[in-house]
């Protein structure tokens, strides 16, 4: 029977549970190995047993597999010291497994607002370890990126998620370097407002990065839609060449875009349509 159940409506567990063949799910460092920040509490934050990202093993279409996935209930799925070492270490040993002749694939579900501030440095540094266990890991596997909503992803996060070899979003999804307060808060609410969905959806939401050419599919709200999206992925193998690696395409396309004047989502498709041909 197939499940199209809403794969956005699924915990963190659940997700990476799904995306892994029936009855491989093996998670390590689970909550039963009570592996929390010890940085909340003094904030007044309960931490969370696992401090809100799930490490997961299994096959996928019976290849040996890693399924990392955000918990973006907890903490907006924001990255901290032993969240982010969860991983980059589990991204280091997939490339080493590889390097050892056991082929391994890598999928990353992406819920997060970027780096918890109250956790700082320690935060920012394990976030650049995530950038080089990917940009390392990608050599010999795809690694596939799925941002499926609703926390999106945001902050150094998003840089990981450019990093991947293919990125799979939903409509509801969103993807920016920074999240909409963010901008609000320092811009001002006349150049962006975080209330505005519709606006702030026209311009970092999944739809219009997929016609901008940043991700690669379109998927709808299912988990057979994900779960195929993914195995397509995989299947393309590592890519030629790396978007993130496609620097000599963008930069000068963003040089040359006029940052007098607000964007919209017209713009932004207009600006990366030019060479990709969308």
């Amino acid at each position: 029977m197939r499940d199209d159940r809403s794969f956005i409506e699924l915990k963190a567990r659940e997700r990476a549970r799904q995306l892994l063949d029936n009855g491989s799910f093996r998670e390590l460092l689970d909550p039963f190995a009570g592996i929390t920040s010890p940085w909340l509490r003094g904030q007044g934050i309960v931490p969370q047993a696992d401090d809100g990202m799930v490490v997961a093993k299994g096959t996928i279409n019976g290849q040996p597999a890693v399924v990392i996935a955000v918990e973006g209930a907890f903490q907006g799925g924001s990255m901290g010291e032993v969240s982010g070492a969860k991983m980059a270490a589990a991204l280091e040993l997939a490339a080493e497994d590889n390097r050892n002749g056991i082929a391994t694939q890598a999928v990353l579900c992406l819920e997060t607002g970027g780096v918890r501030l109250q956790e700082a440095n320690l935060g920012l540094a394990a976030i650049a370890d995530i950038h080089a266990a990917i940009v390392d890991l990608r050599r010999y596997t795809p690694v596939v990126g799925v941002i499926a909503g609703t926390v999106g992803c945001f902050g150094g996060m998003s840089i990981a998620a450019a990093l991947c070899s293919y990125l799979i979003v939903t409509r509801e999804a969103r993807l920016g370097l920074n999240g909409p307060q963010v901008i609000e808060q320092e811009a001002g609410i006349d150049e962006y407002d975080s209330r505005d969905r519709p606006f702030i959806w026209s311009m970092t939401g999944g739809e219009v990065r997929y016609q901008s050419g940043l991700v690669d599919a379109l998927v709808g709200d299912g988990i057979q839609a994900v779960k195929q999206a993914v195995t397509q992925a995989i299947a393309k193998g590592v890519p030629a060449q790396h978007r993130s690696d496609n620097y000599h395409y963008y930069l000068p396309l963003l040089q040359a875009f006029d940052t007098s004047k607000q964007a919209d989502a017209q713009q932004i498709k207009q600006l990366f349509a030019v060479k990709e041909g969308l």
